[in-house]
């Protein structure tokens, strides 16, 4: 009685997680942290708990004067190849639990060597102690916008945050100034020292860079704006077929485009999104070059950052392989680019189609988007309609869907002290959660997960796997996880990962599985859990972690976003 207890007061404590509010600009020097601190001085002068976790003053002696009276939490010094840096102390601000913290620049990369390689992830971990958090953010800085801010102004912005960062926050204020009014404040001298100001204002700062890079984030602040008002509670997913695939290849010439657009356009449509690479036989690992599987390693990764779930398949068809992903789990719009190849002309004289001829002639209640990504940056788009659907949905009501239970009842866990391979982890996984569900027959079960991994590995990467399939005569989803304290290798690719989700789902209704995917990825993103989880005792600890974590899920989703973290 008293563990239970004890699970319950940690899931309650995981549920109250602090509230995050952005002040959101166009460009340095818009006033972000001006006005972050005003609202500091106000909530000490109204008693509330605040200090400044870290703060960039620049030098902007009107920013200095609003630090007065403040609590700072000294900086953490780390050396670094024989130079001192100063970083923030995510330790010392959770072991002072204030009530609100003020943390600048969240787009910020930290020092090699901090427990986090961003310090969004810091303001997670803050978060995740129940302590409310109030940062600033530039909009270049939000990933999916690389391309368009690098067209824009001819610079590669280096720091990014993924967007559920911002699409996540309770609260985001825009800080807008007149283009006029923030050259004449650089001008002064009170955005840069005197040595930069002219540099500043013949690049970056150029009239039509800033005039530009201001519509952007009044652009995004309205779509996020809308997304809030249009967002169905919870991650329910539509009866209609409205989710969004990215097609991607190992010669793709810039996949980054791809995935940013088709983060874009999920978010636009409210709707889970997927990437998807077809590995044929003349890309298997053994006959591409190193540098293209880094390549495509790196666009994978970089999907699975944007909030896309990740799928690799095995076929030669590609085509038939990708509208078949798209029925399972019901894709509305596919994104595809166009590399600028064109078939041999005997091919062409004999009939072959192209692959994206072949998506666009073939497709059936799909819209195919096709991107040129020949050019990086040129924003030239080709949209060659699949059906009359419009792409443009943003004012459409979201679709009703047949509800599915948020989580099975029970979930099998189990830990692993010693190394595992991939087989013998899935087998001990099943076999624990048909123990655990006696309608579960184990044997069709596993000819099921196996022709799944027959077609492509689910070792998703950040440390995760989620092998699954959808069984006939099952009444309900069965869900079990495996912690490897020293890991799981897949031998075929070399891959290991800690944490391994285990899904059977029933093969009517689809939106069952396709719902418990997007919520296992959700869970798999999470760092705390994940670093949770391996370093729990036993299985029924990462048990209670589980499920704290999915209840802080599900009350952050029940809940709605407060005016202020107050």
């Amino acid at each position: 009685m008293e563990n239970r207890a004890d699970s319950f007061l940690r899931l309650v404590r995981r549920s109250q997680r602090g509230k995050l509010k952005i002040y959101l600009g166009y460009c340095a020097g818009v006033g972000k942290t001006y006005q972050m601190l005003l609202e500091g001085q106000r909530f000490k002068e109204d008693g509330i708990g605040v200090v400044v976790g870290l703060v960039e003053t620049h030098g902007r002696e009107e920013t200095e004067c609003l630090l007065q009276g403040l609590e700072v939490v000294p900086r953490r010094q780390i050396v670094y190849r024989g130079i001192e840096i100063h970083e923030m102390d995510l330790d010392a601000i959770i072991a002072r639990k204030p009530a609100v913290v003020l943390v600048d620049e969240l787009a910020h990369t930290n020092v090699p060597g901090s427990r986090n390689a961003k310090r969004y992830q810091d303001v997670e971990e803050i978060l995740a102690a129940g302590i409310h958090v109030i940062s600033t953010l530039n909009v270049q800085h939000l990933e999916s916008l690389y391309d368009t801010v690098e067209q824009v102004t001819g610079v590669k912005v280096r720091e990014r945050i993924p967007d559920r960062v911002a699409t996540e926050a309770d609260q985001i204020v825009n800080i807008d100034i007149t283009t006029e009014d923030l050259r004449r404040r650089l001008e002064e001298g009170k955005v840069y020292t005197t040595e930069r100001i002219e540099t500043a204002l013949t690049h970056f700062f150029k009239q039509s860079n800033l005039e530009q890079l201001r519509e952007l984030t009044l652009r995004e602040l309205a779509a996020q704006i809308d997304s809030r008002h249009r967002a169905p509670r919870g991650d329910d997913v539509p009866s209609s077929p409205d989710q969004v695939m990215v097609c991607l290849s190992s010669r793709s010439p810039n996949s980054e485009a791809l995935l940013r657009y088709a983060s874009r356009l999920a978010g636009r449509l409210n709707r889970n999104w997927y990437a998807v690479y077809v590995q044929t036989a003349s890309e298997s690992p053994t006959k591409i070059d190193s540098e293209t599987q880094r390549v495509l390693s790196n666009a994978l990764t970089l999907a699975q950052q944007l909030g896309a779930t990740v799928f690799t398949y095995k076929g030669d068809d590609v085509v038939r392989t990708l509208f078949q992903f798209a029925k399972e789990y019901r894709v509305g719009h596919i994104v595809v680019g166009r590399s600028g190849r064109k078939l041999p002309v005997w091919q062409r004289l004999t009939g072959k189609a192209t692959l994206i001829q072949r998506l666009v002639e073939e497709a059936k209640g799909i819209t195919v988007i096709v991107l040129d990504t020949r050019e990086v940056g040129t924003g030239a788009v080709a949209r060659v309609e699949g059906t009359a659907l419009d792409t443009d949905k943003t004012n459409r009501p979201p679709a009703e869907s047949k509800s599915a239970r948020s989580f099975p009842a029970r979930v099998a866990v189990l830990i692993w002290h010693e190394p595992m391979e991939k087989e013998a982890a899935m087998r001990q996984l099943l076999s624990a959660c048909c123990r655990d569900n006696k309608k579960v027959s184990e044997q069709p079960a596993w000819q099921a997960l196996v022709q799944r991994e027959q077609q492509g590995s689910t070792f998703l990467g950040e440390d995760v796997a989620l092998p699954h399939a959808r069984l006939a005569g099952l009444d309900e989803a069965v869900v079990g996880i495996g912690v490897a304290k020293q890991g799981v290798s897949e031998p075929s690719t070399g891959k290991s990962v800690r944490v391994v989700f285990l899904l059977l789902s029933p093969m009517a209704p689809p939106e069952v599985h396709v719902k418990l995917l997007s919520r296992i990825s959700k869970l798999a993103q999470l760092t705390m859990l994940r670093q949770e989880l391996v370093t729990a005792r036993n299985a029924e600890d990462a048990a209670h972690l589980l499920e704290e974590h999915m209840a802080a899920i599900e009350y952050q989703q029940a809940v709605p976003a407060e005016r202020n973290p107050r």
